[in-house]
């Protein structure tokens, strides 16, 4: 597939996980990349997408500063005449203990500052390039943390909440540009932010309960992703607007349940 042939392409979060899958997915279907990351780690994925025959340049900024993010977006412009597709995909968890009253207000304000308003910046300068390109896609990642409790941290659940109305309200103020903006929900994927589950269920030797709740009954993998966010920055997603996916295995479709429920209870 060629959905993105010649098209200029910004991934932040791209030096691990589902950023660096998305960022290999976008080039290998044509996409011209600016990989963004507050790792040097940016640069391995630069290199892999090059050494597939891929077009690519690595930038070490932080998602949620206002002068690194309109620079990146102006890299972007300068490197490659414009911007067509930005995916929002940065995030820090804050921590996997973060209970309301064990937290305290300086780590929600950073956790807010790259999750939420992170991807208000890249909606604030990088929508107005791509309106004046004809049109184009910002995806933001949120998560299912976002979408209701169980999922994360509470600071890091707020932000995700936060995004999933920023989008449905972007979409909205960007009315008659024919620049859509939606989200990706991730629910439980291996990357490097849950490695600390992964490693530990590993451990233990009970990495098969990962993902037991949802009715997939397993994680997911960043390319699972990468394939949900290529399809809402393509053409093939052309009418979807304002809108958060869960990607999820399911997790998100239903309230908690008992699995075995008597015969005379069951509807």
């Amino acid at each position: 597939m060629s959905r993105f042939e010649g098209k200029s392409i910004i991934v932040t979060g791209a030096g691990s996980g589902i950023g660096r899958a998305t960022a290999k997915r976008f080039a290998a279907e044509g996409g011209k990349l600016v990989c963004a990351d507050k790792m040097p780690t940016v640069h391995e994925t630069v290199e892999e997408i090059t050494a597939d025959g891929g077009t690519a340049i690595g930038v070490e900024m932080d998602a949620g500063s206002e002068s690194d993010v309109q620079a990146l977006v102006e890299r972007a412009v300068s490197e490659y005449g414009g911007l067509d597709v930005l995916f929002a995909n940065a995030g820090i968890t804050g921590g996997l203990q973060g209970g309301l009253f064990d937290s305290d207000a300086e780590s929600w304000a950073e956790v807010l500052r790259v999750n939420l308003i992170g991807p208000f910046l890249a909606i604030k300068y990088g929508a107005p390039e791509i309106e004046k390109r004809g049109g184009g896609a910002i995806i933001c990642t949120a998560s299912v943390a976002g979408i209701r409790s169980g999922a994360g941290p509470s600071s890091y659940s707020a932000s995700k909440a936060g995004v999933i109305n920023l989008v449905k309200t972007a979409a909205q103020q960007m009315t008659g540009s024919n620049v859509r903006i939606n989200a990706v929900c991730p629910g439980i994927i291996e990357t490097g932010m849950t490695k600390p589950v992964y490693d530990y269920a590993r451990e233990k030797g009970v990495e098969g309960k990962i993902g037991q709740l949802n009715p997939l009954k397993r994680g997911g993998q960043p390319e699972e992703l990468a394939g949900a966010v290529t399809f809402l920055a393509s053409d093939d997603a052309s009418y979807i607007n304002g809108q958060a996916l869960a990607v999820d295995g399911g997790l998100s479709s239903s309230h908690p349940v008992t699995r075995q429920m008597p015969k005379q209870a069951a509807v």
